[in-house]
């Protein structure tokens, strides 16, 4: 378990690093030219997402996702020791905020000032997470080898054709809070994300499971 534990923690790390330098990297590099930031960050976070579920999928399964494992746990696919994950999965995601920053030499906390609040907004990170476990439950029905490559191409996809650029995951949700760059999210708004990812999980452990059961 507590190699398990590790591994989620440093693959949240990864993640919600990769995403947030990306997006940071792509600013400095192209300023004024947010489309071309937005093509960094889902190339970046979909190839991450490959090789991190490839890598620790065997240690922990590589949810890397608070509603990710709730999805798991609803569907009773893994225990109540799951309950561990999304602690370990907040932590790394804030420690990746640290980490990008002091790669960046920006200051290490900071208060994001982009609002993300409108019905669209939520219904796509709602639309972004059921597919994100629609892709993992069909993936595990027809082709669990290819599940790393699958999860990375739905969540580079998703990055444009939902209006929140699909952030479909708590951990990241939260860490965003903490970092004024291109993926920052105003405090504000950063809980109504959560209850919609949270909301489309609980809604695809239901339909999904209908669809692709065990």
């Amino acid at each position: 378990m507590r190699r398990a534990l590790l591994a989620e923690f440093i693959g949240t790390l990864i993640l919600v690093a990769s995403g947030i330098g990306a997006g940071i990297m792509g600013t400095n590099m192209a300023p004024g030219l947010p489309g071309l930031t937005l093509l960094a960050c889902s190339i970046t976070t979909g190839l991450i997402l490959y090789l991190l579920i490839t890598i620790f999928g065997p240690e922990s399964g590589a949810h890397l996702n608070p509603a990710v494992t709730a999805y798991f746990m609803l569907r009773r696919e893994v225990g109540w020791s799951a309950l561990a994950y999304p602690p370990v999965q907040i932590a790394g995601a804030f420690a990746a905020v640290l980490l990008t920053h002091a790669m960046f030499d920006l200051p290490l906390v900071q208060v994001a000032q982009t609002h993300r609040s409108s019905v669209g907004l939520l219904l796509s990170e709602g639309v972004a997470t059921f597919g994100l476990m629609l892709t993992i439950a069909g993936g595990q029905r027809h082709a669990p080898a290819q599940v790393p490559a699958l999860v990375g191409a739905w969540i580079a996809s998703a990055f444009w054709f939902t209006g929140s650029a699909s952030f479909a995951n708590p951990a990241v949700t939260f860490a965003r809070i903490f970092t004024d760059t291109f993926t920052g999210i105003h405090p504000a708004d950063a809980p109504s994300y959560v209850l919609a990812e949270l909301a489309a999980a609980l809604f695809a452990a239901t339909a999904v499971g209908k669809l692709f059961p065990r």
